[in-house]
């Protein structure tokens, strides 16, 4: 099977490896040896990359930011799922994933990557596997490993570009967990299925002992496989515990692996740290795997934000990113509390990007800071009117420049004529004025 690592391998550039590198201002023959590498991915589904633009994620490729959508077992309401991915695409999401759990999943999955189109969609297949087999069976634990890869490839077939795969978790590390004191043992949702599943079947992980297999179903529609972190600190006293790092070697170590055998991978981590211990997870994950993409969730340096919890995630998100991190997932006002509602969707996405800017601007210098100095260049002049759309959210700007029904032609309603720059400018008027007299 040809994949695209295996292709830029042979020292190809392809056409999709042109476009990212064309969007991201980087060399072809560099995008195309971090790909060869596992460094940087281009994701997308083979079967359907026609309907999406390639997304290139990794070592020296801006920050991405991921959104979440999906239904819940209480509240499903598919109307209301599009319309936030109306607004991730309208504030400039890079990724959706589908994390649904109530009605028909086949069904929405399809009609929300028709929605997400152009941009790449993700699944967590172990949902629909427990969910499914709840209602067949009547234990999310019964499910088969052919239930389990029989989903992956019907995603797959379907059109999903990437999914979090928790391999990492084996049964020995699980078996410890239960018995730990950690404060919270498991807050991965697809994490505790497969544990859950491991421990009622006196078995290993099914990704881990098929991992062979599974690596072939991504090949043949060149796929990425999201490796997730089913072990990932729930309290930010557990971070970088014994297990947040056995598991983050499993998925080093499993990700050398994809990418031998010509698969795009990335490593997810990894949810509640504290501030100081950021920069220390995205560097080890980093050292261990050689460079592979990191996907992170948050990370949430405190455990009391909510329902700010996207401002907190951004302070971690912005260490990350100039740390390393190459793939940002939000977080909304709703986390820990709720499914989010549009406008709250609204406000992580944003409060992400930000977070995703800041660090880009520490990784990439000039290259990153274009539009920065733009603004900067309008604000010396007293032009903040023409500020607003070169800013993340000019919409949301151009709402709050008028909100007193004044809008200045120089400065803005904050200092009006106190304006330091406008001061400073008639000050050296007077001062010229006066010289040439």
């Amino acid at each position: 099977m040809t994949t695209l690592i295996r292709i830029t391998r042979s020292g190809t550039i392809t056409p999709e490896i042109e476009a990212v590198a064309k969007a991201e201002e980087i060399s072809p023959q560099k995008l195309r040896a971090r790909v060869a590498s596992g460094r940087a991915i281009v994701i997308r589904n083979i079967k359907y990359e026609n309907e999406i633009k390639p997304l290139g994620v990794g070592q020296g490729l801006f920050t991405k930011v991921n959104v979440n959508v999906g239904t819940s077992e209480l509240i499903n309401n598919i109307e209301l799922e599009l319309e936030k991915i109306r607004i991730a695409k309208k504030y400039g999401a890079d990724t959706v994933m589908d994390l649904s759990t109530g009605g028909n999943i086949d069904s929405i999955r399809r009609i929300i990557i028709k929605e997400s189109r152009p941009l790449p969609l993700g699944t967590v297949p172990t949902y629909q596997v427990f969910i499914e087999s709840f209602k067949k069976r009547g234990g999310g634990a019964y499910f088969t490993e052919d239930d389990l890869f029989n989903t992956i490839e019907k995603h797959l077939k379907d059109g999903v570009d990437f999914m979090t795969i928790h391999a990492a978790i084996t049964k020995d590390l699980g078996l410890k967990l239960v018995k730990s004191n950690r404060i919270i043992k498991i807050v991965s949702r697809g994490g505790d299925m497969i544990l859950g599943w491991m421990l009622y079947n006196d078995s290993e992980n099914p990704f881990y002992k098929n991992y062979d297999y599974l690596l072939e179903l991504f090949a043949e529609y060149d796929a990425v496989i999201s490796l997730g972190d089913a072990l990932r600190p729930g309290s930010i006293a557990d971070a970088l515990d014994e297990f947040h790092i056995a598991e983050l070697i499993n998925n080093a170590r499993l990700a050398r692996r994809a990418i031998e055998y010509g698969v795009q991978v990335m490593i997810e981590g990894p949810g509640h740290v504290p501030l100081h211990l950021v920069k220390t997870d995205v560097k080890l994950m980093k050292r261990l795997s050689g460079g592979v993409p990191y996907y992170v969730l948050g990370p949430l340096p405190t455990d009391i934000a909510a329902p700010y919890d996207h401002i907190a995630a951004a302070a971690g998100a912005a260490i990350a990113a100039a740390a390393g991190a190459d793939l940002l997932c939000y977080l909304t006002p709703a986390e820990h509390l709720s499914l989010p509602t549009p406008e709250q969707v609204k406000l992580g996405l944003i409060a992400t990007k930000v977070a995703a800017h800041i660090g880009d601007i520490v990784k990439y210098g000039p290259r990153a800071m274009k539009r920065d100095i733009e603004v900067s260049k309008l604000r010396a002049e007293v032009r903040i009117k023409d500020t607003i759309p070169y800013l993340l959210s000019p919409e949301d700007a151009k709402t709050i420049f008028n909100q007193f029904g004044v809008a200045p032609e120089k400065g803005c309603t904050m200092c009006g004529g106190y304006c330091p720059l406008l001061l400073l400018k008639e000050q050296m008027q007077k001062v010229t004025k006066k010289k040439q007299s």
